[in-house]
């Protein structure tokens, strides 16, 4: 069995036998000499350092060998230190080419949401002329019209209105991006609202043949909130839930009290989402289905905003998902004020 080294300065210092030979302390053939000796001893499971057999064959005085082995310790640290040295400029470097990357990732964000903000607001002023076009036209104010061209008008309507909300979601993104989640707070009741967002979606998710229930409570659920932007958050949330819902699912809002605050539930029988991809759902811009032939559209801000929304009332959004069967919305307004 093989003995461990005792710890001694020749163990730290690697090729002690040719720096001797480099310093003219030991004679090449010496150390020749000396290596096959310690094969042998090696052979015979006795382990001996250099340094010790060279002494042993008097083939260099100890004083000799102590100065060698110190002046190469002393290489080594130094060695070290200028390793050190440029190891540290090596990262102070880095961390400013780092730095500067990052300042110009914030600048190019920057730019991008005040590019959003501009189109977004410019785009809105026509759109808001067609709407009032359509009306005007379905109203008959410009004469009679055909069952064929009414028609035509109501689809024009319901994409015109859908371009109107991608508007408004763009707008909002540019403004919460820039840390602008200005609430309105109000004493509210979250089963009218929900009533109010129900009665909305309801038309969207007979067309689809999808369920929407509601578990609420029996009194009302009053509570501290930015009601409008609540009301979004939910609309949002449902929307997407009849979305990913086939025909025949159900969309089910629940709302229940717990001892912090207002709990508010929206899970459906859609698609599901897969676990390692659920962190990406809140990501701006960004579709689970990111190919040119997606099934389902949408500016992939949605849930972004939700999220911005939901934290700035100190909450935060929850998701349980499985694919094929169900996913839940949920979040809780607490009681607290948050002013």
């Amino acid at each position: 069995m093989t003995s461990q080294h005792a710890l001694t300065p020749e163990v730290l210092v690697p090729r002690i036998g040719d720096y001797l030979v480099e310093r003219g302390f030991l004679k090449p053939e010496q150390l020749n000499h000396a290596l096959e000796v310690q094969k042998t001893y090696r052979t015979n499971g006795k382990n001996i350092l250099l340094g010790d057999l060279l002494l042993e064959l008097k083939y260099i005085e100890r004083n000799r060998l102590d100065q060698a082995i110190t002046e190469q310790i002393i290489q080594l640290r130094n060695a070290l230190e200028e390793s050190n040295r440029t190891l540290e400029q090596r990262v102070i470097q880095r961390t400013h080419e780092l730095q500067v990357a990052l300042n110009k990732l914030a600048e190019l964000d920057k730019l991008k949401t005040n590019i959003i903000a501009n189109i977004s607001h410019e785009l809105r002023t026509p759109l808001t002329h067609i709407k009032g076009y359509q009306e005007l036209l379905l109203a008959g104010a410009m004469g009679d019209l055909s069952p064929e061209v009414s028609n035509t008008l109501i689809t024009i309507r319901r994409s015109t209105e859908r371009l109107e909300r991608l508007i408004e979601d763009l707008i909002n993104f540019s403004q919460m991006s820039k840390g602008d989640v200005a609430l309105r707070l109000v004493e509210a009741d979250l089963n009218k609202m929900v009533a109010n967002v129900l009665k909305h979606s309801q038309p969207k998710a007979e067309e689809k043949k999808i369920i929407l229930t509601a578990h609420l409570p029996d009194t009302p659920a009053v509570i501290r909130m930015d009601e409008e932007k609540i009301s979004w958050v939910v609309l949002q949330l449902l929307d997407n839930a009849i979305k990913f819902t086939k025909p025949e699912g159900t969309v089910t809002v629940a709302i229940r009290q717990e001892p912090i605050g207002y709990r508010i539930s929206i899970e459906d029988t859609g698609i599901g989402i897969p676990a390692e991809r659920m962190d990406e759902i809140f990501e701006p811009f960004h579709q689970l289905d990111g190919s040119s032939t997606r099934r389902y559209g949408g500016t992939g801000l949605g849930l972004s905003l939700v999220k911005q929304i939901i934290e700035a009332h100190h909450s935060k959004i929850s998701v349980t998902s499985e694919v094929g069967k169900y996913s839940r919305f949920e979040f809780t307004l607490p009681f607290v004020n948050i002013e």
